[in-house]
């Protein structure tokens, strides 16, 4: 809970990654040699902000996107919503330009986007929503569960993963971008066939709270229904609850495996969350270790 509360702290808007990257090196630099099998780390600015970790003789890749949604300052007090944040009237942003701290409240007006701080923000300061992060014994809720827990899980399957990469990406929140260069890197030096997707899913009518994993048979695209076939059959052998997941909307990294030139299989797997994009996204803490434990089963025997 140490860590999740650290990594809560982060701003990390998409195309605004590196103190999230830097955090990640600094702990991955601390721990790698405590996990079961010690990493090749891959870092700097041939990867952008992105990080890859390879493990032994990878079969299989895992993504975990670093990036959230937010605002970027625009004229005078304007605002620009990046990627698909939840816009509420009067919830309270957060960020920093040359000038210092930005405390403000998002306002909006016939469908445009202001805030209220005292003075212009620079141009292109990114803000965030406030974080109020609270934990129970049932839930955790706050900003950026999405995807602050798909790190936190891929985080949890580093310490003893034999064989895989563990990949974390960036700009997943709005368009994508950074995949093709990942892929590409990862095909030429440890080429896999399959890649999973550790990502945060919505609670709908048909994927509840305190149910287990989600695993998606599909979102607004389609994966391989026999890899897929695959994973169930061994999410049936791990004796992780699980949930089928069957959506028309919504995408991932995923997409960008789908539609890169190399033939891998994906599946999104994630754990449920309700009041999406918004300052209060909710999980159920026994979903966030049902994700945990799946991913550690998958790794060992896909």
């Amino acid at each position: 809970m140490i860590l999740l509360s650290e990594l809560f702290d982060i701003q990390s808007v998409s195309g605004d990654e590196s103190s999230m990257t830097k955090f990640l090196i600094n702990l991955i630099l601390q721990r790698k040699d405590t996990w079961k099998v010690v990493p090749t780390v891959y870092v700097g600015e041939e990867f952008h902000d992105c990080i890859l970790l390879k493990f032994g003789n990878p079969r299989t890749a895992v993504f975990a996107h670093i990036d959230t949604i937010g605002f970027m300052a625009r004229y005078e007090n304007q605002l620009i919503a990046v990627g698909g944040p939840e816009l509420e009237d009067g919830v309270e942003l957060v960020g920093e330009d040359s000038l210092g701290p930005v405390f403000c409240k998002l306002k909006i007006v016939e469908e445009n986007l202001f805030h209220d701080f005292p003075r212009a923000i620079g141009r292109g300061t990114c803000l965030s929503f406030a974080q109020n992060l609270r934990i129970d014994e049932t839930f955790i809720q706050g900003a950026y569960l999405d995807n602050r827990l798909g790190i936190y899980n891929a985080l949890q399957l580093c310490e003893d993963l034999e064989d895989g990469w563990v990949v974390f990406s960036t700009y997943e929140e709005h368009g994508g971008g950074s995949m093709p260069f990942l892929l590409k890197f990862i095909m030429e030096n440890a080429p896999v066939k399959q890649a999973l997707i550790s990502d945060i899913t919505w609670v709908t009518d048909g994927v509840e709270h305190g149910k287990g994993v989600a695993i998606s048979i599909r979102d607004r695209y389609i994966p391989r229904r026999a890899f897929i076939n695959k994973v169930i059959d061994l999410a049936n052998k791990s004796g992780v609850a699980y949930q089928l997941e069957v959506e028309d909307v919504g995408g991932s990294d995923g997409r960008e495996v789908q539609f890169s030139n190399y033939a891998l299989d994906w599946c999104f797997i994630g754990a449920p969350e309700d009041h999406v994009h918004s300052p209060n996204e909710k999980v159920a803490l026994y979903d966030l270790e049902c994700m945990i434990g799946m991913y550690k089963y998958l790794m060992a025997h896909l």
